[in-house]
């Protein structure tokens, strides 16, 4: 944790049991979408778990920033738990024929590709998520969140703006994926030259 922050223990605990408690709606999210994804009423509750599990997402973040508590857990279970949400989204999506299963696949392999390359260069530095990838989450949950509403079912011009929302959010995936591994790359040679400079090459 950061030793600026002025919160109460609880408080500091508070951002992280958000983080949990959004992985353990992703099972919930998942039953909900397949099990009835013919019927309004079922679409209209899973929608609500999906949207209830990103506001976890932004209050946990606002939580953090407000009080200054910083953690390697949040920096790393944080992307992990909205990738597992927003995945099992396109996956569900995917399985009940209303997204391209290879929209869900490039963009599946740039967000898990992504997370395994954050522990991979662990020993060189966090990665934290960046304003870009921010954007890019924010716009996958609003597009998520309107194809679950069930597309077919959706006024015309409401659809059109879902498939607008989906074609950015497939868009900023790919080039946000591109900028991490240019920041995995800038990471690594900077801790390099620095162990370097220590008289400690290659370390550790």
């Amino acid at each position: 944790m950061s030793q600026t922050s002025t919160a109460s223990p609880l408080l500091r605990q508070l951002p992280n049991a958000l983080t949990v408690l959004r992985m353990l709606m992703v099972p919930l999210f998942a039953w909900m979408l397949l099990a009835h994804p013919h019927e309004m009423s079922w679409r209209l509750a899973t929608t609500g778990i999906f949207v209830l599990a990103i506001l976890t997402d932004t209050a946990d973040g606002r939580i953090a920033r407000r009080y200054n508590i910083v953690s390697t857990f949040g920096k790393l279970g944080d992307p992990i738990a909205d990738k597992a949400l927003t995945g099992m989204g396109f996956i569900g999506l995917s399985i009940l024929g209303e997204l391209w299963w290879w929209v869900t696949i490039v963009i599946l392999v740039r967000e898990w590709g992504i997370t395994i390359l954050r522990f991979a260069i662990l020993k060189y530095g966090v990665m934290a998520a960046n304003r870009g990838g921010k954007a890019k989450t924010f716009t996958q949950s609003i597009a998520l969140g309107l194809y679950l509403l069930w597309l077919a079912q959706l006024p015309g011009p409401v659809r059109w703006f879902a498939w607008v929302c989906m074609a950015l959010a497939f868009v900023l995936t790919v080039l946000t994926g591109i900028d991490y591994l240019l920041e995995a790359a800038r990471l690594r040679a900077s801790a390099l030259a620095r162990w370097a400079a220590e008289g400690h090459p290659g370390r550790p």
